[in-house]
């Protein structure tokens, strides 16, 4: 995510966010807008669509629907009207359990029961630091943070609404999200065929 900010800082809501163009990316966290840009790389987008391929055929026909970004997680009380919602993300990948909070077809309105981010150089501190803190406020369960370069996996779950320490895995661990325990996933699965480029240094 770019820091790159819009005038009014501090002062936006999903109202305004509603009105900007289409082909322009921003996230919104607490009132401030943060553009997502330049897009992911190659890798990056292979990571994230291996982990949703796996995931979504398992839920595939199941109540609990997968999202892959660009798709809006509203947090904040899922009935607030957008002039009161000021944190808008789109996380990598988005499990959503609850259908009330996807009737308005735009997006998912409170905490998604699962939230993953692969990370990137220029992400990894704001996704592992802000939006760790950020989903543990609004109550995300369980929150995956992906290093592709380590290709290892940080798994932080939610208790009495904080996160305790979190679980780390290694390529040759499998791992199963704690709302899904047949849902069995073997990190070194993410990477298959897909090597590190010589100078990749970004997502």
């Amino acid at each position: 995510m770019g820091h790159a900010l819009k005038a009014k800082k501090g002062e936006f809501t999903y109202a305004d966010y509603r009105t900007w163009p289409d082909g322009e990316r921003w996230e919104l966290i607490d009132g401030e807008a943060y553009a997502m840009s330049p897009a992911p790389t190659n890798h990056h987008q292979l990571v994230v669509g291996e982990m949703f391929r796996h995931i979504a055929n398992f839920l595939h026909g199941k109540r609990c629907r997968p999202f892959v970004a660009p798709f809006d997680v509203r947090l904040g009380h899922p009935e607030a009207a957008d002039h009161l919602v000021d944190t808008v993300v789109q996380p990598d990948i988005s499990v959503v359990c609850n259908p009330e909070q996807l009737k308005d077809n735009r997006g998912c309105r409170g905490a998604p029961d699962w939230v993953i981010e692969v990370l990137s150089p220029r992400t990894a501190l704001h996704d592992q630091r802000t939006k760790r803190a950020l989903y543990e406020r609004y109550g995300v369960a369980e929150y995956w943070l992906v290093h592709p370069w380590e290709r290892s996996l940080t798994v932080y779950l939610l208790v009495d609404g904080r996160y305790g320490l979190p679980d780390l895995y290694g390529p040759d661990d499998t791992v199963s999200p704690a709302a899904f325990p047949d849902l069995s996933l073997r990190v070194a699965d993410w990477f298959v065929d897909i090597p590190l480029p010589p100078d990749w240094d970004a997502g």
